[in-house]
């Protein structure tokens, strides 16, 4: 890397931590409302902005994924998400602004009681967990600076951390302004210099047969598992946590519309440079696909820029989702619980700033730890999100009627039929029937909700 990019990367690492850490004057005291979701008053661009700068965390499995399989990455990570995103801006997102709850969980407890609670505050913290992205990060940084693994995750993470550390969600907003126009920048720089070193339409065929067919080859009951696992928006912590910060449902409301189009976009961008990366490099480590490209055709100060963008893409993610497991851990689960303890003395909700600072601690640790110790990005999504969506989907939806059931089986019973799947294949070699994870998690849970409502 040359000295010029390095020099702007340092530049980069100062702007955020001066930009995390900066206050309006009289701002040093906040309440946990202005910790938790900025005071409830997240404006339309600041919605947009980090809803979509958190979305993309995992940008180097999207590469990874581009490189081997083309068009089945904008079928599974793009197409199934756009749909599943109106109709939660629709039909959830201004329901949630107007509740008033502070997370998922909250609602949970809320609704269903304290055991529910606490059960989906426990699956919140998994599904929430920044290991994926800290993973990114460290590959990206150990390929690039020659840095050890480790010291590359300790940096970004203490990084991360530090602002979220000291001024919460809006932290991560600021922060996030600046990492939404990188990302865009960086990734149209990308493009442009990928069109400017060959003709694709020339050499397009010169890619694999399968490039262009939206299954990648891939079966059908593997394209669809990927569309049912697209449901966890219906769950996504990030979601619920921007919705219950907008100054308004209409604002909730309009602000996933509009991320879809700035999706849209992005996405056509991603796509784009991982064929030019299949194009021009036939023996990419898949997973660097986006970065070796840029090796070969961006130029000094056009690469530190680009360098600069997945950079921001990854932070952006790891300080929300950081900040999400947090606030579970410290407020869904410590709070909770502290609270029913000590009933004659009870905490107040200013008690929830440290617990969530202790949270965080957590979260940094068991991310850490996942980090080092899970290699596949694409295959963290893939597992987490077969396991967890099942048991969180349907009782959420439900939280919206009037309708009284008992939810625990209903959250219990699918994570445990899931994970025996995918200990099966694991012992066996293959999933019973031959079915992917997620379905009999999802049956297990429609299944049971349909007896215990007709049995009211």
């Amino acid at each position: 890397m040359h000295i010029i990019d390095l020099f702007l990367i340092a530049i980069y690492f100062i702007a955020i931590i001066s930009i995390g850490f900066s206050r309006k004057s009289g701002s040093n005291q906040f309440n946990s409302k202005d910790y938790l979701l900025a005071g409830r008053k997240l404006s339309l661009p600041g919605f947009v902005v980090t809803l979509v700068s958190t979305w993309y965390g995992g940008i180097l499995g999207i590469g990874e994924n581009t490189y081997l399989y083309g068009l089945q990455t904008w079928v599974i990570f793009g197409l199934p998400y756009y749909l599943f995103a109106l109709l939660f801006a629709f039909f959830i997102a201004g329901r949630i602004n107007q509740l008033k709850s502070v997370s998922l969980p909250d609602q949970f407890y809320q609704r269903y009681g304290k055991v529910a609670g606490i059960i989906s505050a426990l699956y919140i913290f998994i599904l929430s967990s920044p290991a994926p992205y800290i993973l990114s990060i460290g590959i990206l940084l150990n390929q690039i600076t020659g840095f050890s693994y480790e010291v590359s995750l300790l940096i970004v993470t203490l990084v991360c951390f530090s602002y979220i550390w000291n001024g919460g969600l809006k932290a991560v907003i600021r922060t996030d302004v600046l990492q939404f126009a990188m990302m865009f920048l960086g990734f149209g720089i990308l493009l442009f210099y990928s069109m400017s070193h060959t003709d694709f339409v020339i050499e397009i065929n010169n890619l694999p047969n399968n490039y262009f067919n939206p299954t990648g080859g891939a079966s059908i009951q593997y394209i669809l598992a990927w569309f049912f696992i697209a449901l966890w928006t219906f769950v996504d912590p990030g979601f619920y946590q921007r919705c219950a910060a907008a100054k308004s449902p209409t604002t909730a409301r309009n602000g996933i519309l509009i991320s879809i189009g700035f999706w849209f976009i992005f996405d056509i961008l991603t796509l784009l440079s991982g064929m030019y990366a299949r194009l021009l490099i036939s023996n990419a480590e898949p997973v660097l696909a986006y970065t070796k490209l840029a090796e070969l055709v961006l130029p000094p100060v056009a690469f530190g820029m680009f360098f600069i963008a997945i950079l921001s893409v990854i932070m952006s993610t790891i300080d929300s989702f950081a900040f999400i497991s947090a606030t579970t851990f410290g407020r869904d689960i410590l709070w909770r619980i502290q609270s029913e303890a000590e009933k004659n003395h009870p905490l107040n909700e200013n008690d929830i700033i440290p617990l969530v600072k202790k949270g965080l601690l957590v979260t940094g640790l068991i991310s850490l730890m996942l980090a080092i110790s899970i290699p596949s990005i694409v295959q963290i999504w893939y597992t987490l999100g077969s396991i967890i969506v099942p048991g969180l989907l349907i009782p959420f939806l439900i939280s919206f009627t009037k309708k009284k059931i008992d939810i625990i089986t209903l959250m219990i019973a699918p994570l445990i039929i899931s994970i025996l799947w995918i200990l099966n294949k694991n012992i066996f070699g293959s999933y019973p029937f031959h079915m992917e994870p997620f379905y009999p998690g999802i049956l297990t849970s429609t299944i049971i909700c349909l007896v215990k409502w007709l049995k009211k």
